[in-house]
């Protein structure tokens, strides 16, 4: 009995066996095509990589090729300088006004011009003098009766011929400077002229007491070259191509010229004129106010600088105030 169960075990253990072999092989060639399928797309993965890094590789070595070639334009206006660097040289072009580098009017360029600052001195000036006291009076009284003005005669006349202009970095501040020429006439209401006496300027009353002399007319005459130093606001207004002005500061003058003139009739009729310096002083300065909108201006000159030399001649002080007929600027 033992010996038939044992029998019996035994071939059954060779017949699972032989199952678990036969199952092993169908696995293992399973996995073996498997494998196959798996090499076989990655083969072909591999080969169109390769190919679209051969079409990545084309299209570098073109666009390195392209990168080869550098062009700067530069412009001035509406003209254009080509600066064009090709395979290690380089080469400048002015295109023509057809040309493909050239500027059209369908370009999106705009040249824009900087607003510059523009002052106002130069021009054609006339006004009206007059003398101060050192009490600021018009009014001359006691000692200084003599130097009574008409001041309907008594005129100012500049002629500003040059000038320059800086701006603040816009074009409504800014500073000016230039050269003019100042003629200024001074009509006496007393018959009487200057003189000099002793050095120091003094009336001359000699035509008054003549009774052979009727004097119409007396004058002194000075001129002067002037340097102004302003400081000017200008306000825009609705009209855009016009501004109302405002300016202040100082003018230097030098002496270039002074003279009296005087004429009478009666008996003893004529003029007689002296060219002299009076002791008029040589060098002053003084203070100016400007402003104007379109062709209605204004200036006011102030001069602290007195008429005559200290110690020389009555002390008084000229001033001035009158129109901007013509603007240079």
């Amino acid at each position: 009995m033992k010996t038939l169960l044992s029998l019996f075990f035994a071939a059954l253990f060779l017949v699972a066996s032989a199952y678990a072999q036969d199952e092993n092989v169908k696995n293992l060639k399973v996995h073996d095509d498997a494998t196959e399928h798996t090499d076989s797309t990655t083969i072909s993965d591999l080969s169109k990589t390769d190919a679209d890094s051969d079409s990545i590789q084309m299209i570098l070595d073109e666009n390195f090729a392209k990168e080869k070639i550098d062009t700067t334009t530069i412009r001035f206006g509406k003209k254009r300088i080509v600066v064009i660097e090709k395979e290690g040289s380089t080469s400048i072009e002015i295109p023509e006004t057809n040309s493909k580098y050239s500027v059209s009017e369908d370009d999106d360029f705009t040249y824009v011009r900087r607003p510059r600052f523009k002052g106002h001195w130069a021009g054609f000036e006339w006004g009206f003098n007059g003398f101060m006291t050192p009490d600021y009076s018009i009014n001359m009284t006691d000692e200084l009766k003599y130097l009574e003005l008409r001041q309907g005669r008594s005129w100012n006349i500049n002629l500003n011929f040059l000038q320059y202009c800086l701006g603040f970095g816009t074009d409504k501040v800014g500073l000016v400077t230039g050269l003019g020429l100042e003629f200024n006439d001074y009509h006496f209401r007393n018959p009487i002229t200057l003189k000099l006496v002793d050095g120091v300027t003094v009336e001359d009353d000699s035509y008054e007491l003549d009774p052979d002399k009727n004097v119409t007319k007396s004058k002194l005459s000075t001129s002067y070259i002037t340097v102004p130093l302003l400081l000017e606001f200008q306000i825009p207004t609705f009209d855009y191509k016009h501004r109302i002005f405002l300016s202040a500061g100082v003018i230097g003058g030098a002496k270039i010229g002074s003279h009296s003139k005087i004429v009478f009739d009666g008996a003893n009729k004529g003029r007689d004129r002296v060219k002299n310096d009076f002791n008029i002083s040589p060098f002053r300065y003084g203070l100016t106010a400007r402003i104007g909108y379109r062709g209605l201006n204004f200036f006011a000159n102030y001069y602290p600088t007195p008429m005559f030399e200290a110690g020389k001649g009555p002390e008084i002080y000229p001033f001035s105030i009158g129109l901007i007929i013509i603007d240079f600027s």
